[in-house]
């Protein structure tokens, strides 16, 4: 468990020293934890060392540790903020729309049609990101470069849901300039639509093995979850 502690002091300087690196300020960075498949007392610990930002990859299993962490952990200054960063499948966005605050993982008009509908009115708007395949592959989830402005648009006008930005996941490589191009894709592409006039603010890039590299290219959601808690058993 003391590892948890040390991990987020190495990769909180690791960020800061990335940010200047390219003449970014480490402030306007969010660290989302990534704690899929792992425990609410992992996460206890890491809420405690000062996180308050976590993704889950699994709804079901994220709203249980939701749930187990409303009880554990209470700061009403800095609550804990919950980020559905999987791919969401239709017989899942009601999980997602109760008990989310954020939803990154948007790729098709249907289910941001069911999270506006199922969002409860009582809860503040969920904050969603559009998933783009930057890299082109079939395998790979979200939607296409050309098709994001007409779900942008879409979506902006549905109740209870607030659009923030866009997301991707690329090919992993060990190369830095490689890592680089499909994030500068996606800022290129988040430029052209806020030249369009759509209000966004965030890019959700970057994860443990390339996130320096997502920060050079103005990823300012960096999604980092084995460099925290260590490698899954």
């Amino acid at each position: 468990m003391s590892a948890i502690s040390d991990n987020l002091q190495v990769i909180r300087q690791r960020i800061r020293e990335s940010a200047v690196s390219f003449g970014r300020y480490d402030s306007s960075i969010c660290l989302i934890a990534v704690s899929k498949t792992r425990s609410a007392d992992e996460i206890l610990l890491a809420a405690r060392r000062g996180q308050r930002d976590f993704g889950e990859n699994y709804a079901r299993e994220g709203v249980g540790k939701i749930l187990a962490l409303r009880e554990k952990f209470v700061d009403t200054t800095a609550p804990l903020v919950w980020h559905f960063i999987g791919p969401l499948q239709s017989n899942k966005t009601l999980l997602v729309a109760e008990n989310f605050d954020w939803a990154h993982s948007i790729a098709r008009a249907k289910i941001a049609e069911r999270l506006a509908t199922q969002r409860p009115e009582h809860l503040p708007p969920l904050q969603v990101l559009l998933e783009v395949n930057v890299s082109g592959e079939a395998s790979k989830s979200g939607c296409a470069p050309e098709e994001v402005l007409p779900l942008c648009r879409l979506v902006m006008t549905l109740p209870g849901l607030t659009l923030r930005g866009l997301m991707c996941i690329p090919a992993p490589s060990v190369d830095f300039a490689a890592q680089r191009r499909p994030f500068a894709r996606l800022y290129a592409l988040w430029e052209e639509l806020r030249k369009e006039g759509l209000p966004l603010d965030t890019l959700s890039m970057g994860m443990s093995d390339d996130f320096p590299a997502a920060i050079a290219e103005g990823g300012n959601m960096l999604r980092i979850g084995t460099a925290i808690f260590g490698a899954r058993t």
